[in-house]
C-alpha cells in the first residue's frame, strides 16, 4: 500500500479552504482541512469532506461533448479534446471576424484562479468578462466603493479579535467559510457578543446574544434607526468621525426623522431593544464587526443596507481597527513581491463593455471589473450596444442562479455559440452547444493564488490524483484554445512552467510549497493605521455623499420607502443556504444528497394554522405558472409575511438521478426576476416576489 498526503485547495464552494488529502494507491480516501492554515485547525465543512463523492461520481460529464439536437434536448456526441477545442476555437474566430472582437462573453464565479483565462480573454480582444456577483454580493462591492473608494475586499473581517459581531444578510454558520466559523466561535468563547438580524432564526441566531427578526425588506430601516441612535444618543466615535468622515452633518440631518420608535413600526423591533443594542455596540467599539452582507441580491434597496453598514462601522471607529474591519494587506504591504500576472501580457481591450458598466448613463458608478452579467444578457437579447454571439459559462450555472429559467434562456436566443466549462452537470451545461469537462479540484493543478489578509500568503492547488475520466484542468483547456488562436504566450504544456512564470522575482520556489502547501509572506499580522491615502475617495476620507452615485442620478442618502406587503393570501418568497450544499451544485452529490435530499418550506405557525397546514406535510407553493410540492416546516421562528426555502433544489435533468424531482426550485417562483435589479448596487432583487401556499 502506497499512502501519501497532498496539500491542495478545496473546490466545493467559492471559499476555497486549504486542505490535506490522504491518497492511498492513487485514490483519495480522506480529506481534512490543512492543519497548517490559520483558522482552519484541520477542520472542514461537510461539503469539503464530500469532495471524494464529486471525484468518483459517474453522473458528471466524463468527456467533451458537442450538441447534436436542439438546445436542452439532451442529444450529444462525445468527441476528443482535439475536436472539441478545434471546434470552439474555430467558432470563436469565425464569430469575432463577423461580429467584432467584443462579441464574445465569458462569465464565471469569480475567485483567485481567474488570471490565466482572463488573460486569454484579453488576448482575443474582448472586453466582456463578467462574474456571477449580480446574483450574490455586487451590492456590497458597490456600497464599499461608494463609501471608501475601494471595494469590499479592501477591508478584512477580524472575527477572532472582535468584541461584538453583527450578522445581517450573512449566515456565517451555514454559508460556511471554515476559518470564519472557527474564528467567530473562538471570539464568542472569549466573550464576544453576537447579534443576528434576519427574517428567520437561522443557525447563527441560535447562538446570538441579540436576535432581531425583522419584517422582510426592512433592513435599511433598521440600520437608519441604528445610525440615529448612535448619533443622537451620543454613542459614536467623535474623534474618528471628525478626522475621517466627510459630510457627517448631512448624515446627521438625514437620519433625524428615522428614530427607533419610527423603525419599530417598520421592522417590528422594539425601540428600547434597538437602543440597548446600540449601547452594546458603543461599549465594544472599536472592536465591532458589523458584516456588510454576503448574498445581498435580495431587495431593491439592499445596496443601502450594505452602505449604511459601512457607515455604522465608520461611526464606531471600526474601520482599520483590530477586532473590526482592518485594511486588507497584499504582498506589497509586507514588503513582498506579488505574483506575476498573465493578464499583464496583453493590453486591456479597447472596446466598451456590452453591459454598459463604466460608460453608459446610469451605470458609470458600478465597478467595471466583473460588471453585471444580467445586463450583458440584456445586451445579447437586444444586440444593443452590439451583438453578443458567443458565450462561455465557466464554472457558472446562470439558469440555476438567476430567476425564471425560461426567461433567462430567451435572453440567449441570439447567441450562436454557448460553451459550458464545468465539472458537473447543470441546467446551463444541459442547454449548451459544447461541454468542456473540467477535472474536479482533486484531479487538477491550478495557478498559484494569493491569499490577502492580515498575514498575506501564497497558496497552491496541486493535483492529488490523476483524472478519473477524460477531463482537463482549467489551464489546459485555455492553453489549448490559446494554441489554436495564435496566443503563443499562453500556449503552456506544463503547470510547472506556469508556476515558474508566476513566481519569477518573488524569491519563492515551487519547492517551498512542499512542506505545508502555503508560503506565508510575513510572520506577524499587520494592522495598518488609518492614515492619509487610506481611502480612495476625492477627499481622502470616508464619504457620506458619493459624487459618482449622484452623477448617475442615484441619491447617496436615499429616503426610506416601506416595502410592499404581500397580499392577504400570499407570502414573500425568501431563500438561503445550508451547510450541506453549495447552491444547486452539490445536490446530486451522493454523500450530501443522503444528508439533505430536498428543501422544506419554513412557514409561520399562525399562517400555517389558518391554511390548515400541519408540520411535515407536503404543500403546494406556486407562482409564475410554476408549482411544486414541498414539505412544510411549521415554526414561530420565521416572519409571518414570508416563507423560506433553501436555494438550489427542484432539479429536472435526467443525468442527475438523485437530485431530479426533489424539492422546489425557488428561482422558478420569480417571474422575469433577472430584469428587476438594484440600480445603485447592481444586484438582482430576488426577494421581491410573492407566492401562494396551499394544502396538499
Amino acid at each position: 500500500m502506497n499512502k501519501e498526503h497532498v496539500y491542495s485547495i478545496c473546490g466545493m464552494c467559492t471559499v476555497r479552504c486549504p486542505i490535506q488529502a490522504e491518497v492511498v494507491d492513487g485514490k483519495v480516501e480522506y480529506i481534512q482541512g490543512n492543519p497548517h492554515a490559520g483558522g482552519i485547525e484541520g477542520s472542514l465543512c461537510p461539503r469539503g469532506a464530500a469532495g471524494t463523492a464529486l471525484t468518483y461520481d459517474e453522473e458528471r460529464p466524463q468527456t467533451p461533448m458537442i450538441r447534436t439536437g436542439e438546445r436542452g434536448e439532451g442529444k450529444w456526441r462525445s468527441v476528443s479534446w482535439d475536436e472539441a477545442l478545434d471546434y470552439v476555437a474555430a467558432r470563436l474566430t469565425e464569430i469575432q471576424e463577423k461580429y467584432g472582437k467584443d462579441s464574445v462573453l465569458l462569465s464565471d464565479r469569480g475567485g483567485p484562479f481567474r488570471d490565466f483565462y482572463r488573460a486569454f480573454l484579453r488576448g482575443i480582444g474582448t472586453a466582456n468578462y463578467n462574474n456571477h456577483d449580480s446574483a450574490c454580493a455586487r451590492n456590497v462591492q458597490n456600497a464599499a466603493l461608494s463609501v471608501f473608494g475601494f471595494g469590499r475586499k479592501g477591508v478584512s473581517y477580524d472575527l477572532k479579535n472582535a468584541k461584538h459581531i453583527v450578522l445581517q444578510q450573512r449566515n456565517i454558520f451555514e454559508a460556511i467559510n471554515v476559518a470564519e466559523v472557527n474564528n467567530t466561535l473562538g471570539a464568542i468563547e472569549n466573550g464576544c457578543k453576537l447579534t443576528v438580524i434576519d427574517i428567520r432564526a437561522n443557525v447563527p441566531a441560535t447562538k446570538a446574544d441579540n436576535f432581531f427578526m425583522v419584517r422582510p425588506g426592512t433592513d435599511y430601516a433598521f440600520n437608519l434607526a441604528v445610525i440615529h441612535s448612535l448619533i443622537f444618543d451620543d454613542l459614536y466615535d467623535k474623534q474618528f468621525v471628525a478626522d475621517w468622515v466627510e459630510d457627517f452633518d448631512k448624515l446627521k440631518e438625514f437620519v433625524r426623522e428615522y428614530t427607533p420608535e419610527w423603525a419599530e413600526g417598520e421592522t417590528g423591533v422594539k425601540a428600547d431593544a434597538l437602543r440597548d443594542f446600540c449601547r452594546q455596540l458603543a461599549e465594544a467599539a472599536p472592536s465591532v464587526l458589523w458584516h456588510p452582507g454576503w448574498m445581498t441580491a435580495r431587495y431593491t434597496d439592499s445596496f443601502y443596507m450594505s452602505r449604511t453598514i459601512y457607515i455604522i462601522n465608520s461611526l464606531l471607529g471600526a474601520i482599520g481597527a483590530k477586532g473590526g474591519l482592518p485594511f486588507m494587506n497584499k504582498p506589497g504591504d509586507v514588503d513582498a513581491k506579488g505574483l506575476n500576472s498573465f493578464m499583464n501580457i496583453y493590453p486591456k481591450p479597447e472596446g466598451k463593455r456590452a453591459d454598459g458598466v463604466g460608460w453608459m448613463e446610469g451605470r458609470k458608478h458600478f465597478d467595471a471589473g466583473p460588471g453585471l452579467v444580467n445586463l450583458a444578457y440584456e445586451a445579447a437579447e437586444s444586440e444593443n450596444p452590439y451583438p453578443i454571439k458567443a458565450y462561455i459559462a465557466h464554472r457558472h450555472d446562470p439558469l440555476m442562479a438567476f430567476p425564471d429559467v425560461a426567461d433567462v434562456k430567451s435572453m440567449w436566443d441570439n447567441i450562436e455559440l454557448l460553451v459550458s466549462a464545468t465539472f458537473s452537470w447543470s441546467d446551463t451545461a444541459w442547454n449548451a452547444d459544447v461541454v468542456l469537462p473540467i477535472s474536479p479540484y482533486l484531479e487538477r493543478d491550478d495557478t498559484i493564488m494569493t491569499k490577502n489578509g492580515p498575514k498575506p500568503a501564497f497558496q497552491i492547488r496541486k493535483r492529488c490524483i490523476e483524472p478519473v475520466y477524460d477531463t482537463k484542468a482549467i489551464w489546459e483547456i485555455y492553453a489549448g484554445l490559446a494554441k489554436r488562436m495564435g496566443l503563443d504566450d499562453l500556449a503552456y504544456d506544463k503547470i510547472e512552467d506556469i508556476w515558474n512564470f508566476q513566481l519569477e522575482g518573488t524569491g519563492v520556489t515551487i519547492e517551498d510549497f512542499d512542506e505545508t502547501g502555503i508560503v506565508p509572506l510575513t510572520d506577524e499580522a499587520l494592522y495598518k493605521p488609518v492614515k492619509e491615502g487610506a481611502f480612495k475617495t476625492p477627499s481622502g476620507k470616508i464619504q457620506i455623499i458619493d459624487e459618482k452615485l449622484e452623477a448617475d442620478g442615484q441619491p447617496s442618502l436615499k429616503p426610506y420607502v416601506s416595502p410592499e406587503r404581500p397580499p392577504e393570501d400570499k407570502f414573500r418568497i425568501t431563500f438561503g443556504r445550508c451547510a450541506l450544499h453549495t447552491q444547486g451544485h452539490t445536490v446530486n452529490n451522493a454523500l450530501l444528497f443522503e444528508r439533505k435530499p430536498e428543501n422544506v418550506l419554513w412557514i409561520h405557525t399562525s399562517r400555517a394554522e389558518a391554511l390548515g397546514i400541519a408540520n411535515d406535510e407536503y404543500v403546494t407553493v406556486s407562482n409564475n405558472g410554476y408549482q411544486g410540492k414541498i414539505k412544510a416546516f411549521v415554526t414561530d421562528f420565521v416572519h409571518p409575511e414570508c416563507v423560506f426555502m433553501l436555494h438550489g433544489f427542484g432539479h429536472t435533468l435526467p443525468v442527475e438521478s438523485r437530485a431530479k424531482g426533489k424539492g422546489v426550485a425557488d428561482n422558478q417562483l420569480m417571474p422575469k426576476g433577472i430584469r428587476k435589479y438594484d440600480k445603485c448596487g447592481g444586484a438582482v432583487a430576488m426577494q421581491e416576489h410573492f407566492v401562494t401556499v396551499s394544502k396538499g
